[in-house]
């Protein structure tokens, strides 16, 4: 009986000493591979603000997206305001580690949307955002603005590039959502992002954003085509959920302040 206890015991023991170097050895892993993680996904980040600017080389190395990233300045924007605002303002020194979508859980870094307006689902908005802008000589030539609302499954995260002209899309693109593989999930396919290259965002007196996702697709024939993209076939939700995620954005409660003060020079 004495002998049986001494093997339970002995059992316990073993179990917990190895549950304890099991914990420990993960818990390190995790530790020295966390700047692995984070590198990984700036990289991924980089890469998908490129696609979205047209501006992504044929299976580039790590080292040519550094590189062609780096034409690009990171800004942070007061949505409230739309006037840049140092990356002091949300507590960082380097605008790239602030996260737009983490000060969004934060009352005091964000504001919460009233349903009648929440078009794109996202329920609270950030009132800081993370843009990035590309110049020549002194010459605005691209903006790319982060995205994000609700489709029919997920939100979906992305990014929406404007030519200088802060009217015409240059490219969109999601890098995180989780919609239904061959229908709303289309949202991926090269062929369907390739539609919104020329597209323009606003009405002549650019206030308000213009974008439509049509059933049945787009013509030759149809009426304001500069406006409207194919609607993703079999996928209603997802596609109404991409057209208004982009006017919410584009809209007064999105991009709309920065862009206007932008275009009139006034940042």
């Amino acid at each position: 009986m004495a002998k049986a206890k001494e093997t339970v015991s002995r059992t316990l023991v073993v179990a917990l000493v190895l549950s304890i170097v099991f914990s420990v050895v993960v818990s390190t892993a995790a530790v020295m591979l966390k700047p692995a993680q984070i590198k990984n996904q700036n990289l991924d980040i980089k890469t998908n603000i490129l696609s979205a600017a047209g501006m992504l080389p044929d299976s580039p190395t790590a080292e040519e997206i550094e590189e062609t990233f780096a034409q690009f300045q990171v800004r942070l924007v007061n949505l409230k305001t739309g006037e840049f605002v140092e990356p002091s303002y949300v507590g960082v020194q380097d605008p790239m580690k602030y996260d737009m979508y983490k000060a969004a859980s934060n009352p005091e870094l964000s504001t919460d949307i009233p349903a009648s307006e929440d078009k794109a689902g996202i329920k609270r908005r950030p009132d800081v955002a993370k843009i990035y802008t590309l110049s020549e000589n002194g010459e605005l030539k691209r903006v790319v603005l982060p995205i994000h609302g609700y489709g029919l499954w997920s939100t979906l995260y992305g990014f929406i590039s404007l030519e200088g002209n802060l009217n015409t899309i240059e490219g969109l693109g999601f890098y995180a959502h989780a919609e239904t593989p061959g229908l709303g999930g289309e949202v991926d396919n090269p062929r369907w992002k390739q539609q919104w290259t020329g597209k323009e965002l606003y009405n002549e007196d650019k206030t308000e954003p213009q974008i439509q996702l049509v059933k049945g697709g787009v013509s030759a024939n149809t009426p304001n085509k500069q406006h409207k993209v194919d609607a993703l076939s079999g996928a209603t939700l997802t596609s109404r959920g991409v057209q208004q995620l982009v006017n919410y954005w584009m809209g007064d409660r999105g991009f709309a302040p920065f862009l206007k003060k932008l275009r009139q020079g006034e940042v």
